[in-house]
């Protein structure tokens, strides 16, 4: 593929078959989101440095440089993840963002893939606050962006159900030592090795639905910012499976005293509410929301939970890869179309598939990428993608997957 540039509304993007960033200028802040594979052969520190040049490149040329705070780091060989971390502290130093290592293989084959966001001042001021290489806050226009990253339970703890509640906790406590609440998450990632293996009795994927469960009980999610009519929400999310048989969390919250600023958990129209599910899928359904939209003003930014080919609560095309791609393309441009916005009472912030401004596409079966791809880059255009290989929550399922959107009305009022 040949290097090319998309601009429409207020995303502009570049992208190659090694790289692809998205540029996002919301009123005075922008905004970089980069994906990014190794152009070189060789091991692990020497193709990581090789990925990391490359997104600074990216930083510099969109003035951002220095600006990472939240970057994901996929990795084949997740026994040399020690290798790879004193590969960042070296490259980053003082600047280290809030990292997620994360034991999937690239679907390019290379050895490892890196997605990282740069929030950077464009007329105003950003703030970046690195409280340490798992957590990273960065605030402008009274706005705080709190990025936790590497959540992984203590030793020694079995069965997946404590081990999340575990995990869980320490997330609550990483976020409450910055002063922020965990109903203030909007956004949460879940890996899980061997996701649809069994655990004592029960699935692995079911034993962390359940965990989660009970730690989100009684947690009034976004309350603050939730239209009057909702009593009760959940953040995004992304429950996917892993190599090995860990368990990885982060999460991104929100922190502002601004009213103007509106939490909208999005439902889709095609599909059974994920906490809606049956018993079949699980002693207590998963409690997320199938995106959350952020509205200001004129933009709205909506986050993609982990998307699939389901319709209501049922897997559809079983066997089918390549069916299954379009019908998860489809469930994500139904999510985010303007009249499922609209029924959620946000008029005039719909958008569409070619607004997405990041993508990662999760494929089961390694010798699928190919076809997976050509569907995605048919319908999504170019947009910075990660592709990696894991098992999603059904066996049935071969393809999830999950994005960030963003869209505006036709004035420019906004001040997010």
């Amino acid at each position: 593929m040949t290097l090319q540039t998309r601009e429409r509304s207020m995303i502009r993007k570049v992208c190659d078959d090694r790289v692809g960033y998205s540029v996002v200028d919301l009123t005075d802040v922008r905004h970089v989101f980069a994906a990014a594979v190794p152009r070189c052969t060789g091991d692990l520190t020497t193709q990581t440095w090789d990925a990391l040049r490359t997104i600074q490149a990216v930083m510099k040329e969109e003035s951002t440089l220095g600006s990472i705070v939240h970057q994901v780091v996929f990795l084949a060989e997740y026994d040399k993840v020690d290798e790879c971390h004193e590969v960042m502290r070296e490259f980053y130093g003082a600047d280290f963002p809030a990292t997620t290592y994360v034991p999937q293989k690239p679907c390019q084959g290379g050895i490892v893939s890196i997605e990282a966001l740069g929030v950077g001042r464009k007329r105003g001021d950003v703030v970046i606050d690195r409280r340490n290489e798992q957590l990273v806050i960065a605030s402008h226009n009274n706005v705080s962006w709190v990025h936790c990253a590497n959540i992984v339970p203590d030793p020694g703890i079995d069965g997946v159900y404590h081990q999340a509640l575990n995990a869980f906790q320490k997330m609550n406590d990483m976020l409450g030592r910055a002063g922020v609440r965990f109903d203030q998450v909007i956004r949460t990632w879940l890996y899980l090795g061997g996701i649809v293996e069994g655990d004592g009795e029960g699935q692995r994927y079911k034993e962390l639905n359940r965990a989660r469960t009970d730690f989100y009980q009684g947690i009034p999610f976004l309350s603050d910012r939730l239209p009057v009519h909702l009593k009760e929400a959940y953040p995004a999310s992304t429950g996917i499976g892993a190599d090995g048989h860990y368990l990885i969390m982060s999460c991104i919250a929100l922190q502002t005293p601004r009213t103007d600023i509106v939490a909208m958990p999005l439902e889709n129209p095609r599909q059974t509410p994920a906490f809606g599910y049956g018993c079949q899928y699980g002693i207590k359904s998963p409690k997320f929301s199938r995106a959350m939209a952020l509205s200001c003003g004129a933009y709205a930014t909506i986050f993609i939970s982990g998307t699939a080919s389901i319709i209501n609560s049922e897997t559809q095309h079983i066997g089918d890869v390549e069916r299954q791609t379009d019908e998860t393309l489809d469930n994500i441009a139904a999510l985010i179309s303007e009249e499922n916005l609209s029924r959620h009472y946000l008029p005039q912030l719909g958008t569409t598939l070619d607004q997405l401004a990041l993508v990662r596409v999760y494929i089961k079966r390694a010798e699928d990428y190919p076809k997976v791809r050509a569907i995605c880059e048919r319908r999504l255009g170019n947009v910075p993608t990660i592709y990696a290989v894991a098992d999603v929550c059904r066996p049935e399922l071969l393809v999830e997957i999950e994005g960030i959107a963003f869209s505006q009305r036709g004035c420019q009022s906004g001040q997010c």
